[in-house]
């Protein structure tokens, strides 16, 4: 009997939803996936025939134009894309920026962005980190000015994700470089409403070769006043703070989706590669480096299903999401380390799914937080 990787969470309606998500990944996506690798994005097309089938912002509220589902239905979503390597589309990104909108923005801020969001009409964008301020944002130096009835934005940010294709960016800016935390703000930055915007170069990454990841410039971006999230200055911290677990179970859950992807593609290999006239399978390395993999697995199944509750129920920590991301991003590491080694040469080769994940999952111990940070944080709630 196959191990039983399923998640506890999957219901019959989930299942069915599944299979929409299943379809569209694999007639959709897949076959799109080595010419975005090679362009270093997947196009707006793709965004918006997502948007048609319902599958973008599934968690937020019908009355705003998204699914009326909850965190379940996301997570099938990346489900599906992680575990076929697919890394190009980061609707992850896209629905962190739905919720700051959905949990701290404005009703008029909510009327107007987020069904276009759902339908895909524009991508969203979220520019936190800077060359001088990754994890630390308290150490942001982009700068809001309010003048009259508007905020005039200057500065740069670097390694955005979805940057080339964002239609609506949420900028994270001082708007009062006197005071540290308090004087943080989020700003709504349309990029074909205003002069001034300037989107870099696509980033050469190691791996997550077909998602745009960009530098931003900012020159004198002037926007409405009504274009700072929630309509206060000096919350930006605050909410950027109140939303992390949401982000960092997305990373759970996309750690541990590699994971079986990356088990089941080298169970097919070992079964079928042969060496001293027999297959890899058979040899006990094989099996034992295999248990210990699947064994690893079914924690990380277990830990991130308990936080996709949680997250549901809205009982979620801080601390627990840390864990959750700081485990599975670790285990993600060495699991998918000792599926290449399985592979041997082959696992080398980019045209071989596993190689492409093993350069992948590096970065998910830097983004949402580096792992070192997460320590941090988890040691604080001790």
């Amino acid at each position: 009997m196959p191990i039983d990787f399923h998640p506890t969470w999957l219901d019959e309606e989930l299942s069915m939803y599944r299979d929409t998500v299943a379809r569209f990944v694999d007639t959709e996506m897949l076959p799109q996936d080595e010419e975005s690798r090679k362009r270093g994005h997947v196009g707006h097309d793709l965004w918006r025939r997502a948007g048609e089938l319902g599958l973008l912002c599934s968690d937020i509220p019908e009355a705003y134009g998204g699914g009326g589902g909850d965190f379940r239905h996301e997570a099938v979503f990346y489900d599906a894309m992680s575990r076929r390597g697919l890394t190009g589309m980061s609707p992850s990104v896209h629905s962190i920026v739905a919720h700051y909108l959905l949990n701290h923005g404005t009703e008029a801020q909510k009327q107007r962005y987020l069904p276009r969001m759902a339908r895909g009409e524009i991508v969203g964008a979220i520019a936190m980190t800077e060359p001088g301020a990754g994890s630390d944002l308290q150490g942001v130096r982009t700068r809001a000015e309010r003048r009259g009835d508007s905020y005039v934005i200057n500065g740069s940010k670097t390694f955005i994700t979805n940057g080339y294709l964002a239609g609506l960016v949420l900028v994270v800016a001082k708007t009062d470089p006197s005071q540290r935390a308090r004087g943080t703000s989020i700003l709504i930055v349309e990029p074909k409403e205003v002069e001034g915007y300037r989107v870099g170069r696509v980033l050469d990454k190691i791996g997550l070769k077909a998602q745009d990841t960009s530098e931003l410039f900012f020159d004198d971006v002037t926007v409405p006043a009504d274009n700072i999230l929630g309509g206060q200055e000096g919350q930006g911290f605050f909410q950027l703070m109140s939303d992390l677990p949401y982000e960092r179970t997305i990373i759970g859950v996309i750690a541990v989706a590699a994971m079986e992807g990356a088990y089941e593609a080298t169970l097919d290999y070992v079964r079928q590669r042969t060496a001293f006239g027999k297959p890899i399978a058979d040899f006990q390395n094989t099996r034992f480096k295999l248990a210990e993999i699947a064994t690893t697995i079914k924690v990380a199944r277990t830990f991130v299903d308990r936080c996709v509750s949680d997250l549901v129920a809205g009982t979620l920590d801080t601390a627990t999401a840390s864990m959750v991301k700081l485990w599975t991003s670790e285990q993600q590491g060495k699991v998918i380390d000792e599926c290449l080694q399985l592979h041997g040469g082959y696992g080398f080769m980019t045209e071989y799914l596993i190689g492409r994940m093993y350069v992948d999952c590096r970065i998910q111990r830097i983004y949402g937080g580096t792992n070192e940070v997460m320590k941090e944080v988890i040691s604080r709630a001790m």
